[in-house]
């Protein structure tokens, strides 16, 4: 099947459904964004939100690079890597990561980084093909309770 891949670069009733179905297929906690909130994402310039189409047209996956500068460089992350359950193997996350790959080295970044929970064994099995190498850091959260 082939994907395009762009940068959403406007709020569609489209875009929004499609996140309400990608979403909880990668996270059972998280609730779909809502309009307001795909727009603070579109409009952000931290962020550029991918989209990835099949031949049809159709939204069936989706990616958010996050680009920020820091007093050490520009740093650059990929989160919520999405593709639909029905079209996974497709090629679609291969075709968001390496737009998003590009992306970040046209912005100036050096580096991207990535996580990923040991139990997603595909989608890390992706990454390492891609050529992200793991890291030997520690990861830390703090919950706000939000």
């Amino acid at each position: 099947m082939p994907v395009t891949v762009e940068v959403a670069g406007e709020v569609t009733d489209e875009l929004v459904d499609a996140l309400a179905l990608l979403v909880p297929q990668l996270s059972s906690s998280s609730a779909p964004p809502t309009r307001a909130q795909v727009a603070e994402i579109v409009d952000s310039p931290a962020t550029r939100l991918l989209v990835a189409r099949d031949d049809s047209g159709r939204i069936v996956g989706s990616l958010t690079l996050v680009l920020f500068r820091i007093p050490t460089g520009l740093r650059a992350w990929i989160e919520d890597v999405m593709v639909d359950q029905d079209v996974r193997r497709s090629g679609a996350a291969t075709a968001l990561n390496r737009h998003a790959l590009d992306l970040a080295a046209e912005s100036g970044a050096k580096t991207v980084d990535l996580t990923s929970r040991p139990s997603r064994e595909a989608a890390n099995r992706l990454y390492q093909k891609i050529g992200f190498v793991p890291r030997e850091t520690n990861v830390y959260r703090f919950d706000l309770g939000g």
